[in-house]
């Protein structure tokens, strides 16, 4: 799953000359323009002791305050990651190529300011906002150019072009902040081994946070592996075929009161079993592991549990209880595993069965795909059913672009595994955070499987377009 942190002030400051190359804005400040910026210059001006150099840094802050409610309050995972991530701006001055950033913990606090002019650095603090000298308009930072801490020290991947954006892994710093260290922000900059260089990197731009543009403007972005297996749908029996751990079928309980998940009183966040019966009233079938299976607490109102069984039946009954009391009384499909004499090839129809349409941006949304393979036609024989049962994938990935600019928002996250959908009985599914996407905007979602032939993701034939909005009547 993503969840997206936007800034709550940024600003870049520098000790670069100004159009006159005779003094420098180190008292200038850019606190509220729209572009945030990287730079060296060297040689501009020479002086007995040789030439200039001069530079341009980063500071950005977040709320850090709202990062631990999301993982006390179990939205965001406590073992997410966390990436820092600015968007690049186009322009027409000199671009610097094959060149690293580096992000560093801020260690004092700063004002953001109200300045706006980055060409000559007319805008001075004037007892307001962070500046090259002082960290707030009435006070210095110890050391010209910001205070930061020696550890840890992030690195980007390389910029060969220099029109790439920034995309850097900023866990240790958030796990700073988290475990007592005071949060004053980040700032991005050249590293010393190359800001020292007798050339010039002129001149990288990002976005800032007070950007027209939605989506270019700086996020914190937290990425974690959600998935959730639900093998109800996708039960087997326990196979030679199959490996030891592949027997087992993680099976799950929801218990919903009055519309809202909560703990079974008399469980809590304890020991709940499971039986599995091939026919109500009769006796527990004896399991691969234990019987009755031990489950437990996932989350509140939800409770899982692991069973294996060696079966020829196509049908089982799954039996929650605890003490003397039954809690519920679930049905299973069964599978058998097969070999082939070929590998298989199928094509599959893909749609969202939960569709809304709309979704408006101060909502949490979960999207359901059912899924079948093409030209499947059923044979009918003695039972019918009114929902034909989807098939399930451990392996499938979403992606989404606004339609508009053919702009990527999410793309498959092969590394962290954060756009892996989960499943259940009704389907593959992923939750999506609507507030992340701009409003009054169509997005399409598409869908990559992993082909265990190719060894590699493979877009599917499948798009799924949908509109956010934001108090539209």
């Amino acid at each position: 799953m993503i969840k997206r942190y936007k800034p709550t002030k940024d600003n870049t400051i520098t000790d670069a000359f100004g159009e006159t190359l005779t003094t420098r804005g180190t008292g200038s400040n850019m606190g509220l323009s729209d572009i945030i910026e990287v730079f060296s210059i060297y040689g501009q001006v020479s002086s007995s002791v040789g030439f200039s150099t001069e530079e341009s840094r980063i500071l950005i802050e977040f709320d850090l305050e709202e990062i631990q409610s999301d993982i006390t309050n179990g939205i965001v995972d406590e073992n997410a990651k966390f990436f820092l991530r600015l968007f690049n701006a186009e322009h027409g001055k000199t671009l610097p190529r094959n060149y690293n950033l580096e992000v560093q913990s801020i260690s004092g606090s700063w004002q953001e300011g109200l300045g706006l002019d980055m060409e000559d650095y007319t805008d001075l603090t004037y007892g307001y906002g962070s500046s090259w000298v002082n960290s707030s308009g009435s006070t210095s930072w110890v050391t010209e150019g910001g205070d930061f801490y020696g550890a840890p020290i992030s690195t980007s991947d390389l910029f060969e072009v220099g029109t790439e954006d920034l995309e850097i892994d900023v866990t240790a710093h958030v796990t700073e902040w988290l475990n007592g260290r005071d949060n004053h922000g980040l700032a991005i900059k050249l590293p010393s081994s190359l800001s020292s260089q007798t050339r010039s990197f002129y001149t990288k731009m990002f976005f800032a946070r007070g950007s027209q543009f939605f989506h270019k403007r700086p996020v914190l972005e937290a990425r974690w592996n959600s998935q959730v297996k639900d093998q109800r749908v996708s039960f087997f029996a326990s196979s030679s075929l199959a490996p030891a751990s592949d027997n087992l079928n993680t099976i799950y309980l929801y218990n919903y009161h009055r519309g809202a998940l909560a703990d079974i009183p008399a469980v809590g966040q304890g020991e709940i079993y499971v039986d599995l019966y091939d026919a109500l009233g009769g006796d527990a079938l004896t399991q691969c592991i234990d019987t009755p299976a031990t489950g437990g607490w996932v989350s509140t109102g939800i409770y899982s549990a692991s069973v294996c069984l060696e079966t020829t039946g196509s049908e089982l009954y799954d039996v929650w209880w605890s003490g003397s009391t039954q809690y519920h009384t679930g049905t299973i499909e069964v599978e058998s595993a097969t070999a082939l004499s070929t590998p298989p090839t199928s094509d599959l129809v893909i749609s969202v069965t939960n569709d809304q349409g709309t979704y408006r941006t101060n909502q949490t949304s979960r999207f359901y795909f059912y899924i079948r393979e093409k030209n499947w036609s059923p044979n009918i024989y003695l039972k019918a059913s009114s929902t034909p049962k989807t098939k399930v994938f451990d392996n499938l990935m979403f992606k989404i672009s606004k339609v508009i600019t053919d702009e990527v928002i999410f793309d498959y996250d092969t590394t962290n595994l954060s756009t892996t959908l989960s499943y259940d009985s009704n389907g593959n599914y992923f939750d999506l955070d609507i507030s992340m996407l701009e409003p009054n905007y169509v997005y399409e979602i598409e869908l990559a499987l992993f082909n265990v032939m190719t060894k590699s993701y493979q877009v599917l034939p499948f798009k799924h377009r949908f509109r956010v909005v934001n108090n539209e009547y």
